[in-house]
């Protein structure tokens, strides 16, 4: 199957690194014109300057923005115009017992993990629907339906964005646009290497570490390895595709297995 993305336009959210940035990479390969976001300029700049690297030919534009506020949303629209293609990765995580999360944090990561997506598809959507073309994908987590004891918080979040995929593909029905969920497993980041750490210990060699947490603390996997971010990625770009057409308002996974059930 070829997958031609060009002369469509994207964005995805908190690109400056790990998976958000392995996906705007995957989509450049396909022929979009992809947009970067993450807080900080430089770390920005540098996300779009990887791209360039490994995807020489790619028309990329970093956009500085906090989109978990109201007026970083605001501000990126006005410099990024209208979109074919809305990628909502923006999403933090942490391990933390549930009765020690607070009523501030909790607040915290709805803002982040689920009201960025929002806005944005808030912004984007009509658009999209006006012009008959769109894709619109929120990248969620195995955690959305496998709770994970030490981040009941982000589990929960991932969950909102399931429905709220759903609820905007129903808004989208008949227009040529599709909602979906990518859900994510275990992926090998930066960040999911410092969280391996704090579980296992950072004091092994990365191999063992990372059996060790699979073991331990993943053993539903049916690859029993961490996915890499281009592997998600992959799905991104089939998603953002014509030949998507017919898949919409689902959650989709890419979870190496993880999941222990038929339907999500």
């Amino acid at each position: 199957m070829r997958i031609d993305l060009m002369g469509r336009r994207a964005l995805v959210s908190g690109s400056s690194q790990g998976i958000g940035l392995a996906i705007a990479t995957e989509l450049a390969r396909a022929g979009a014109t992809v947009v970067v976001n993450g807080r900080a300029q430089e770390k920005t700049e540098a996300a779009a300057a990887a791209v360039r690297a490994e995807v020489p030919e790619a028309e990329v534009q970093a956009v500085a923005a906090d989109l978990a506020s109201a007026d970083g949303a605001a501000s990126l629209k006005e410099e990024v115009g209208d979109l074919d293609i809305l990628v909502n990765n923006l999403g933090i995580f942490e391990s933390r017992p549930v009765l020690e999360i607070d009523d501030d944090e909790w607040r915290r990561y709805f803002e982040v993990n689920v009201l960025s997506a929002v806005r944005l598809i808030r912004m984007y959507l009509p658009g999209m629907m006006e012009r008959g073309f769109g894709r619109v994908m929120n990248i969620a987590s195995d955690s959305a339906v496998v709770t994970p004891l030490e981040m009941v918080h982000y589990g929960v979040t991932k969950t909102a964005l399931l429905a709220v995929t759903r609820g905007y593909a129903k808004a989208a029905a008949g227009t040529g646009v599709t909602v979906n969920s990518v859900m994510a497993g275990p992926t090998h980041t930066p960040g999911v290497e410092d969280f391996v750490g704090e579980l296992v210990g950072d004091d092994k060699p990365w191999d063992e570490a990372q059996s060790q947490f699979m073991k331990e603390h993943r053993p539903y996997s049916l690859i029993q390895r961490l996915i890499e971010p281009a592997e998600i990625g992959n799905l991104v770009v089939y998603l953002s595709s014509t030949q998507a057409s017919a898949t919409t308002g689902g959650a989709l996974r890419v979870d190496g297995g993880y999941i222990d059930s038929i339907l999500p």
